[in-house]
C-alpha cells in the first residue's frame, strides 16, 4: 500500500461511494421485519417477523407489479438484447471509415440524452393532437390514437424507445470484442472461398460468444430491475395495468403512502430475486458454455 498509495487514493472515492450509498443503508433492511414507526425509529420499532412479506404477497397490486416487471424484462431480453450484437456486426462490415464513424456517432448519441428528454420526445411524438405519429395517421385516413393512455401500447413504446436509446452505446462492447479477433482467421476463410455471411457465422459469432454470455448473465441479473425513472415519466393511472412495476410499487407504497415497512420488504424481495437470478445464470453459463463472470 505504501508503494502504490496513488492508486489507492484514486480508488478511494468509489469505495467511499459504495460504503455510504450501498452498504451503510443496508442497516435499514431490518425495517422489512419490523412494525416500523417513523417516530420510534428503526431500533425502537417492534419486530414482527415475516408479517410484512405475508401482507406483500397478499397485495394484488404487488403481484401485478411483479408480473409486469417480468414481462417487460423478458420482452426486453428477447427483442432488445440481440440488437447491439446485430449493430456491431453491421458496423464491422462498413469499410468506409468516414461513413462508419458518422453511423456510430448517430447511434451512440441517444445514450447521452437524459431519460427526462427522451420521455418528453416520446410524449410529443405520440401526442394525439400535435404528435407527428398521429398527424401521419390522420393524413393516411386513420383515426388518431392517444397511445400513452392505452395499456396495450405501453410495453412496445417503452421497449422500443429503450432500444433506440441504448442499442448503439451497448454495441461498443461487442465492437471491442470484434476488434480483438485475429485477422488471420478472416484471411484464411477468404482464401478458402468463404462468404461474408459464412465468416460472420463461423468466426465472428463464436469469437463473440464469451462476451455475449457475460452480458447475458448481467442482463438476467437485472430481469426485475426496470428503468424506474423512465417508467415513472411515461406511465399514468390509465396504464398501471401493464406499466406498474416493482420499483414504482415501492415508490408509491414507501414514499407516497408512507408504508415504509412494506416498501422495504418489496425492495428486499427484489434484491434477493436478482441475486438468485444472476448466480443461477452464471452457474448455467459455466456449466453449458464454459464461460462465466466468476
Amino acid at each position: 500500500m505504501r508503494r502504490d498509495w496513488q492508486l489507492y487514493v484514486l480508488l478511494a472515492p468509489m469505495i467511499i461511494w459504495f460504503v455510504v450509498f450501498l452498504y451503510t443503508p443496508m442497516y435499514g433492511l431490518q425495517i422489512a421485519f419490523k412494525q416500523y414507526s417513523l417516530f420510534r425509529g428503526i431500533d425502537g420499532s417492534p419486530w414482527i417477523g415475516f408479517d410484512n412479506f405475508v401482507a406483500l404477497f397478499s397485495n394484488e397490486y404487488f403481484l401485478r407489479a411483479v408480473k409486469n416487471t417480468l414481462l417487460i424484462s423478458l420482452y426486453s431480453l428477447v427483442f432488445a438484447f440481440p440488437v447491439p450484437i446485430i449493430l456491431a456486426l453491421m458496423f464491422n462490415e462498413i469499410h468506409h471509415q468516414g461513413f462508419r464513424r458518422i453511423a456510430q456517432t448517430i447511434t451512440y448519441l441517444p445514450h447521452f440524452i437524459s431519460a427526462v428528454i427522451i420521455a418528453g420526445l416520446v410524449v410529443n411524438f405520440l401526442s394525439p393532437t400535435t404528435g407527428i405519429v398521429n398527424i401521419i395517421l390522420d393524413r393516411l385516413g386513420f383515426e388518431k390514437i392517444y397511445f400513452l393512455t392505452i395499456p396495450e401500447y405501453f410495453r412496445p413504446i417503452f421497449i422500443g424507445s429503450n432500444i433506440w436509446k441504448e442499442a448503439g452505446f451497448d454495441s461498443i462492447v461487442y465492437l471491442a470484442a470484434i476488434a480483438g479477433i485475429n485477422p488471420a482467421l478472416y484471411e484464411s476463410a477468404r482464401m478458402d472461398g468463404a462468404s461474408r455471411l459464412q465468416m460472420i457465422r463461423y468466426i465472428t459469432l463464436p469469437s463473440l460468444l464469451p462476451v455475449i454470455m457475460i452480458m447475458l448473465i448481467i442482463r438476467v441479473g437485472q430481469l426485475i430491475e426496470v428503468n424506474f425513472e423512465y417508467i415513472i415519466l411515461l406511465y399514468q393511472p390509465a396504464t398501471f395495468e401493464t406499466a406498474d412495476v416493482i420499483s414504482t410499487f415501492i415508490y408509491r407504497a414507501g414514499l407516497q403512502n408512507n408504508q415504509y415497512a412494506l416498501g422495504t420488504a418489496a425492495d428486499l424481495f427484489n434484491a434477493v430475486v436478482a441475486l438468485v437470478l444472476v448466480v443461477g445464470a452464471n452457474w448455467l453459463s459455466r456449466r453449458y458454455s464454459q464461460h462465466s463472470v466468476w
